[in-house]
Protein backbone atom coordinates (compact mmCIF):
# COMPACT_ATOMS: atom_id res chain seq x y z
CA UNK A 1 0.00 0.00 0.00
CA UNK A 2 1.36 3.41 -0.94
CA UNK A 3 1.56 6.36 1.41
CA UNK A 4 -1.10 8.09 -0.66
CA UNK A 5 -3.55 5.24 -0.31
CA UNK A 6 -2.87 4.97 3.41
CA UNK A 7 -3.59 8.68 3.77
CA UNK A 8 -6.86 8.27 1.93
CA UNK A 9 -8.36 5.57 4.16
CA UNK A 10 -10.39 8.20 6.04
CA UNK A 11 -9.36 7.30 9.59
CA UNK A 12 -9.21 10.27 11.95
CA UNK A 13 -9.03 12.81 9.12
CA UNK A 14 -9.20 16.30 10.62
CA UNK A 15 -8.65 18.42 7.52
CA UNK A 16 -9.41 17.50 3.94
CA UNK A 17 -9.17 19.67 0.83
CA UNK A 18 -10.36 18.60 -2.60
CA UNK A 19 -9.94 20.46 -5.88
CA UNK A 20 -8.61 23.57 -4.17
CA UNK A 21 -8.12 26.54 -6.50
CA UNK A 22 -7.12 30.08 -5.54
CA UNK A 23 -6.41 33.40 -7.20
CA UNK A 24 -4.70 36.67 -6.41
CA UNK A 25 -6.73 39.02 -8.56
CA UNK A 26 -6.75 37.56 -12.08
CA UNK A 27 -3.70 35.33 -11.45
CA UNK A 28 -4.52 31.73 -10.58
CA UNK A 29 -2.06 30.32 -8.04
CA UNK A 30 -3.50 26.92 -7.01
CA UNK A 31 -4.76 24.23 -9.37
CA UNK A 32 -6.89 21.37 -7.97
CA UNK A 33 -4.90 20.81 -4.79
CA UNK A 34 -5.94 17.69 -2.84
CA UNK A 35 -4.56 17.06 0.64
CA UNK A 36 -5.49 15.86 4.10
CA UNK A 37 -4.15 15.79 7.64
CA UNK A 38 -5.05 13.19 10.26
CA UNK A 39 -5.22 13.42 14.02
CA UNK A 40 -1.81 13.60 15.71
CA UNK A 41 0.03 13.88 12.40
CA UNK A 42 2.65 16.33 11.10
CA UNK A 43 2.43 16.86 7.35
CA UNK A 44 4.92 18.94 5.36
CA UNK A 45 3.87 20.97 2.34
CA UNK A 46 7.11 21.38 0.43
CA UNK A 47 8.29 23.25 -2.64
CA UNK A 48 10.47 26.07 -3.87
CA UNK A 49 9.71 29.76 -3.36
CA UNK A 50 6.59 30.65 -5.33
CA UNK A 51 5.31 27.06 -5.52
CA UNK A 52 2.08 27.98 -3.70
CA UNK A 53 2.76 26.70 -0.18
CA UNK A 54 1.76 29.83 1.74
CA UNK A 55 -1.17 30.39 -0.59
CA UNK A 56 -2.42 26.89 0.19
CA UNK A 57 -2.38 27.56 3.94
CA UNK A 58 -4.07 30.94 3.52
CA UNK A 59 -6.74 29.37 1.32
CA UNK A 60 -7.42 26.62 3.85
CA UNK A 61 -7.80 29.30 6.54
CA UNK A 62 -10.23 31.32 4.42
CA UNK A 63 -7.90 34.27 3.95
CA UNK A 64 -8.23 34.38 0.16
CA UNK A 65 -11.69 35.47 -0.96
CA UNK A 66 -11.26 34.16 -4.50
CA UNK A 67 -11.12 30.40 -4.05
CA UNK A 68 -12.90 27.24 -5.18
CA UNK A 69 -12.96 23.61 -4.13
CA UNK A 70 -14.01 22.03 -0.86
CA UNK A 71 -12.41 22.14 2.57
CA UNK A 72 -13.71 20.00 5.44
CA UNK A 73 -12.47 20.39 9.00
CA UNK A 74 -13.66 18.01 11.72
CA UNK A 75 -16.33 16.86 9.27
CA UNK A 76 -17.70 20.37 8.75
CA UNK A 77 -17.65 22.14 5.40
CA UNK A 78 -15.59 25.30 5.84
CA UNK A 79 -15.11 25.95 2.12
CA UNK A 80 -16.74 29.37 2.44
CA UNK A 81 -15.96 30.08 6.10
CA UNK A 82 -14.24 33.28 7.17
CA UNK A 83 -10.92 33.06 9.06
CA UNK A 84 -12.51 33.82 12.45
CA UNK A 85 -15.11 31.08 11.90
CA UNK A 86 -12.37 28.55 11.10
CA UNK A 87 -10.41 29.67 14.17
CA UNK A 88 -13.45 29.23 16.43
CA UNK A 89 -13.75 25.64 15.21
CA UNK A 90 -10.16 24.98 16.31
CA UNK A 91 -8.09 25.58 13.19
CA UNK A 92 -4.98 27.56 14.11
CA UNK A 93 -2.80 29.59 11.75
CA UNK A 94 0.76 30.83 12.27
CA UNK A 95 1.65 33.23 9.43
CA UNK A 96 5.18 33.57 8.13
CA UNK A 97 5.20 37.32 8.83
CA UNK A 98 4.37 36.77 12.54
CA UNK A 99 1.95 39.69 13.04
CA UNK A 100 2.35 39.99 16.78
CA UNK A 101 1.11 43.07 18.64
CA UNK A 102 4.35 44.98 19.09
CA UNK A 103 3.01 47.32 21.79
CA UNK A 104 1.66 44.46 23.92
CA UNK A 105 3.78 42.35 26.25
CA UNK A 106 4.36 38.64 25.75
CA UNK A 107 1.67 37.82 28.32
CA UNK A 108 -0.79 40.27 26.76
CA UNK A 109 -0.17 38.81 23.29
CA UNK A 110 -0.98 35.37 24.67
CA UNK A 111 -4.22 36.57 26.27
CA UNK A 112 -5.38 37.92 22.91
CA UNK A 113 -5.37 34.37 21.54
CA UNK A 114 -7.21 32.69 24.42
CA UNK A 115 -10.17 30.44 23.55
CA UNK A 116 -12.15 27.94 25.66
CA UNK A 117 -11.00 24.36 26.18
CA UNK A 118 -12.10 21.85 23.53
CA UNK A 119 -13.09 18.21 23.41
CA UNK A 120 -12.87 15.57 20.73
CA UNK A 121 -16.05 14.04 19.32
CA UNK A 122 -15.76 11.09 21.72
CA UNK A 123 -15.79 13.47 24.69
CA UNK A 124 -12.11 13.18 25.56
CA UNK A 125 -10.20 16.38 26.26
CA UNK A 126 -8.30 17.96 23.39
CA UNK A 127 -4.89 19.57 24.06
CA UNK A 128 -5.31 22.64 26.25
CA UNK A 129 -2.74 25.38 26.81
CA UNK A 130 -2.07 27.94 29.52
CA UNK A 131 0.66 30.63 29.64
CA UNK A 132 2.51 28.54 32.25
CA UNK A 133 2.56 25.51 29.96
CA UNK A 134 3.67 27.61 27.01
CA UNK A 135 6.50 29.15 29.02
CA UNK A 136 7.75 25.61 29.64
CA UNK A 137 7.46 24.83 25.94
CA UNK A 138 9.18 28.11 25.02
CA UNK A 139 11.64 28.92 27.85
CA UNK A 140 12.79 32.07 26.03
CA UNK A 141 9.31 33.53 26.39
CA UNK A 142 9.17 32.52 30.04
CA UNK A 143 12.17 34.74 30.69
CA UNK A 144 10.46 37.84 29.25
CA UNK A 145 6.72 37.76 30.07
CA UNK A 146 6.54 41.55 30.43
CA UNK A 147 8.64 42.46 27.38
CA UNK A 148 6.81 44.26 24.54
CA UNK A 149 6.65 42.25 21.32
CA UNK A 150 8.47 44.99 19.45
CA UNK A 151 11.58 44.50 21.60
CA UNK A 152 12.03 40.83 20.74
CA UNK A 153 14.24 39.14 18.14
CA UNK A 154 12.72 37.64 15.02
CA UNK A 155 13.04 34.12 16.41
CA UNK A 156 11.42 35.12 19.69
CA UNK A 157 8.58 36.77 17.80
CA UNK A 158 8.13 33.54 15.83
CA UNK A 159 7.85 31.60 19.08
CA UNK A 160 5.35 34.11 20.43
CA UNK A 161 3.21 33.79 17.32
CA UNK A 162 3.10 30.01 17.73
CA UNK A 163 2.36 30.32 21.46
CA UNK A 164 -0.43 32.83 20.84
CA UNK A 165 -2.01 30.43 18.32
CA UNK A 166 -1.81 27.59 20.85
CA UNK A 167 -3.72 29.71 23.36
CA UNK A 168 -6.69 29.08 21.07
CA UNK A 169 -6.40 25.35 21.90
CA UNK A 170 -6.41 24.32 18.21
CA UNK A 171 -6.96 20.77 17.03
CA UNK A 172 -4.75 21.51 14.03
CA UNK A 173 -2.18 24.23 13.32
CA UNK A 174 -1.28 25.60 9.88
CA UNK A 175 2.36 26.60 10.33
CA UNK A 176 3.89 28.75 7.59
CA UNK A 177 7.69 28.49 7.08
CA UNK A 178 8.69 28.00 10.75
CA UNK A 179 12.42 27.73 9.99
CA UNK A 180 12.60 30.69 7.61
CA UNK A 181 14.91 33.55 8.61
CA UNK A 182 15.61 32.50 12.19
CA UNK A 183 18.86 31.47 13.89
CA UNK A 184 19.85 27.77 13.86
CA UNK A 185 19.32 27.48 17.62
CA UNK A 186 15.74 28.74 17.17
CA UNK A 187 15.20 26.28 14.31
CA UNK A 188 16.26 23.48 16.64
CA UNK A 189 13.84 24.70 19.31
CA UNK A 190 11.06 24.89 16.73
CA UNK A 191 11.67 21.27 15.75
CA UNK A 192 11.50 20.18 19.39
CA UNK A 193 8.33 22.22 19.84
CA UNK A 194 6.63 20.55 16.86
CA UNK A 195 7.54 17.08 18.12
CA UNK A 196 6.19 17.95 21.57
CA UNK A 197 2.94 19.26 20.10
CA UNK A 198 2.59 16.08 18.08
CA UNK A 199 3.17 14.03 21.22
CA UNK A 200 0.29 15.87 22.89
CA UNK A 201 -2.08 15.16 20.01
CA UNK A 202 -1.91 18.41 18.02
CA UNK A 203 -1.90 17.97 14.24
CA UNK A 204 0.27 20.26 12.11
CA UNK A 205 0.37 21.14 8.43
CA UNK A 206 3.56 23.09 7.82
CA UNK A 207 4.88 24.76 4.70
CA UNK A 208 8.62 24.32 4.48
CA UNK A 209 11.63 24.47 2.15
CA UNK A 210 14.21 23.12 4.59
CA UNK A 211 14.42 19.39 3.85
CA UNK A 212 16.41 18.62 6.98
CA UNK A 213 13.90 20.40 9.21
CA UNK A 214 10.91 18.73 7.52
CA UNK A 215 12.53 15.33 7.80
CA UNK A 216 13.04 15.80 11.56
CA UNK A 217 9.39 16.48 12.33
CA UNK A 218 7.10 15.23 9.55
CA UNK A 219 5.25 11.98 8.93
CA UNK A 220 4.17 12.67 5.35
CA UNK A 221 4.89 15.23 2.65
CA UNK A 222 3.15 16.84 -0.28
CA UNK A 223 5.37 18.50 -2.88
CA UNK A 224 4.01 21.52 -4.73
CA UNK A 225 5.20 23.03 -7.98
CA UNK A 226 3.40 25.88 -9.76
CA UNK A 227 0.35 25.43 -7.58
CA UNK A 228 -0.08 21.70 -8.18
CA UNK A 229 0.67 18.65 -6.06
CA UNK A 230 3.42 16.81 -7.92
CA UNK A 231 4.31 14.17 -5.33
CA UNK A 232 2.88 12.68 -2.14
CA UNK A 233 4.51 10.07 0.06
CA UNK A 234 5.81 9.41 3.53
CA UNK A 235 8.60 11.72 4.65
CA UNK A 236 11.02 8.81 4.60
CA UNK A 237 10.10 8.02 0.99
CA UNK A 238 10.63 11.63 -0.07
CA UNK A 239 13.98 11.77 1.72
CA UNK A 240 15.07 8.66 -0.15
CA UNK A 241 13.86 9.85 -3.56
CA UNK A 242 16.69 11.93 -4.97
CA UNK A 243 15.00 12.31 -8.35
CA UNK A 244 11.92 14.00 -6.86
CA UNK A 245 14.00 16.19 -4.56
CA UNK A 246 16.21 17.32 -7.42
CA UNK A 247 13.21 18.00 -9.69
CA UNK A 248 11.04 19.95 -7.25
CA UNK A 249 13.07 21.02 -4.21
CA UNK A 250 16.63 21.76 -5.30
CA UNK A 251 17.56 25.39 -5.89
Amino acid sequence: MTAASRAGDGRDVLLQARGLKAWYGAAQILYDVDLEVRRGEVVALMGRNGAGKSTTLKTLMGLLPKRRGTVHFLGQDISHASPHEAARLGLGFVPEDRRIFTDLTVTENLEVGRQPARRWADGSAAPQWTPAQLFKLFPNLGEMPHRPGGRMSGGEQQMLTVARTLMGNPYLVLLDEPSEGVAPVIVEQMAQMILELKGQGVSILLSEQNMHFAELVSDRAYVLEKGQIRYHASMAELAANEEVRRAYLSL
